[in-house]
């Protein structure tokens, strides 16, 4: 199989170094570049995982950290041509917002999880 290229990730602010490692290990071990658009509460995490994985080695622009507003960095990464797969973690209705600016775009592949009230049936 082929690296898609270009894909990021839409983390939200709790657990935020858990979310970014989660979400961009599968991403980074199958060949692709990240960009990671943090939370815009702990952007901090990031950018020091983006640092710390210089130092480890990576080149530079495999990992790239684009802190700011979801609703302007955000939109961006799922308008961009570029991104071929974007995963975003967070609400319903952002989620439902960006599965149509991807699919406008580039019709990008999109994995989303989304907010819910975790549901459970004891028997």
């Amino acid at each position: 199989k082929e690296p898609l290229g270009v894909c990021a990730i839409v983390i939200p602010w709790n657990y935020p170094l858990m979310m970014l490692a989660w979400k961009s290990a599968a991403c980074l071990a199958a060949g692709n570049t990240l960009v990671l658009k943090p939370a815009q509460v702990t952007p901090l995490t990031a950018l020091k995982f983006g640092e710390l994985s210089v130092k480890a080695g990576f080149p530079k622009g495999v990992i790239n950290i684009l802190p700011g507003s979801g609703g302007l960095v955000g939109q961006r990464l799922s308008e961009h041509p570029d991104i071929r797969k974007l995963g975003f973690t967070g609400s319903t209705p952002i989620g439902k917002h960006i599965m149509k600016s991807c699919a406008v775009s580039n019709l990008k592949k999109v994995s989303l999880e989304l907010g819910g009230k975790s549901p459970l049936i004891i028997f």
